[in-house]
């Protein structure tokens, strides 16, 4: 008799600069925090403590809005490096732009601290839509949407053939025999397409988890297509649970159509609490942070992300919907436009209110632990969600409010780990180990 394990709630701690307030590092005792290996110990630790799946590692490749506040400044992957270093448990996903950057270093990189982790590390692909960014990398002309995601999917079918070239039985290392590796289990990988031309094989053996997971981050038509095809988890902004549900579902569908188990493909949207002992406790925290903020300067930010003038928007009126509609640009983030929209439209909200709730960016939830865990649970048992990547305020202390208050709520409803069951990312996601596609029936066998 089988019994089908229940399915498991999961949880990422997403770090961009100090945490997702703007005016967070304000609080801090050390502001410039973002360079500080200690303050990213910190939150990795929290996490570990906490149980959570990974620690999620945002990135810029541009210097926008510095004189206002912090960005992530640490080049993900070297941060991703001195963490594993720090960590025994919790995973560790590090951002990478498939616009910037190379196939083959980028696989070596990834490759190299699986290894170096004991199989905790991810891979979250992004395309880069930031002009300034395509300025820093010789690029006169940013590449259109259509090519960013044409050379994504090119990008990372390449990355998996390097993570699979050599097969899990490849590195003998046989020391009476004197045989190092099987060659006939080392594959050239001999890729020719339209944006890389590639032989291999990788100069890393197979990693411990067969590869390292795969993330992609966005809603974009692009990044559904490359998130079905390749992806083991999506990031994304969902801020109503009707169109979380919807994309859920859209996206478990797509999947199976690539001839892929829809069990093993993630939905985590991103969240943003901000935990009280009371409801007031926690509006109060709020309150205290937002009077840091500049107004003109947020709705200007606002508008950006838009597409808008700020002068197109009006503190006290509803969104202007008819002239973000008529917005073209391929160098905005369609799934923040999408998510603020419904968001704002959900409630009827003005600008003023959107400003309080993060406009749009990530759903925001200002309340005790039972209210926070509540609302995770209904997300989670409705299909709106497999999990979240969380959001603090301000790091650590907002994360660690959240592990210490909220993770043993969802512990005792049953939809949390008390433990961690497993040693790898995978283990921690429920994810299976995957074969390399290079592995011939009989080795296979």
């Amino acid at each position: 008799m089988t019994t089908t394990r229940p399915r498991q709630l999961h949880l990422n701690t997403n770090v961009t600069g100090t945490g997702r307030h703007p005016a967070g590092w304000r609080t801090l005792d050390n502001p410039r925090s973002i360079i500080d290996l200690s303050f990213f110990k910190a939150i990795a630790a929290t996490a570990e403590r906490g149980k959570l799946d990974a620690v999620f590692l945002s990135d810029t490749l541009s210097l926008r809005n510095h004189a206002e506040g912090p960005s992530q400044a640490l080049e993900p992957t070297v941060l991703l490096t001195a963490l594993a270093g720090a960590t025994q448990h919790v995973g560790l996903i590090a951002t990478a732009s498939t616009t910037f950057n190379d196939p083959f270093n980028l696989a070596r990189r990834f490759a190299s601290v699986d290894h170096l982790s004991g199989g905790r590390i991810a891979f979250n692909a992004v395309t880069t839509y930031d002009t300034h960014a395509a300025a820093n990398f010789s690029h006169e002309i940013p590449l259109s949407t259509e090519e960013r995601y044409a050379r994504a999917q090119e990008f990372v079918e390449v990355v998996t053939k390097l993570w699979d070239s050599w097969e899990d039985d490849a590195f003998v290392a046989d020391r009476p025999s004197g045989r190092y590796t099987d060659p006939a289990r080392v594959h050239t990988i001999e890729h020719r397409g339209k944006y890389f031309s590639v032989r291999g094989p990788l100069s890393v053996p197979r990693s411990p988890q067969g590869r390292p997971v795969l993330v992609q981050a966005g809603s974009s038509e692009g990044g559904r297509a490359l998130a079905a095809r390749f992806a083991d988890a999506v990031f994304t902004a969902q801020t109503t649970l009707p169109t979380a549900q919807a994309f859920y579902a859209e996206m478990k569908d797509r999947v199976r159509a690539h001839g892929r188990n829809p069990d093993h493909f993630l939905l985590l949207p991103g969240l943003y609490p901000v935990v009280g002992g009371t409801e007031r406790e926690a509006r109060e925290r709020k309150a205290e942070l937002d009077a840091l903020l500049d107004t003109d300067r947020e709705i200007a930010r606002l508008a950006g992300a838009l597409g808008l003038a700020p002068d197109d928007l009006s503190i006290d009126a509803p969104l202007p919907y008819e002239l973000i509609g008529k917005v073209a640009r391929s160098d905005l983030p369609r799934g923040f436009i999408d998510s603020t929209v419904a968001l704002a439209k959900s409630g009827n909200l003005t600008v003023r209110d959107l400003l309080d709730r993060n406009p749009g960016a990530h759903r925001m939830i200002v309340g005790t632990p039972e209210q926070i865990a509540d609302d995770i649970e209904q997300w989670f048992q409705a299909r709106g969600a497999d999990g979240f990547n969380l959001n603090a305020d301000v790091f650590p202390s907002g994360l660690a409010a959240f592990v210490d208050h909220v993770v043993p709520i969802l512990q005792r409803k049953g939809i949390f780990r008390r433990d961690y069951e497993g040693t790898t990312l995978r283990d921690h996601l429920g994810l299976p180990r995957p074969a390399s596609q290079y592995a011939s029936s009989a080795h296979a066998a």
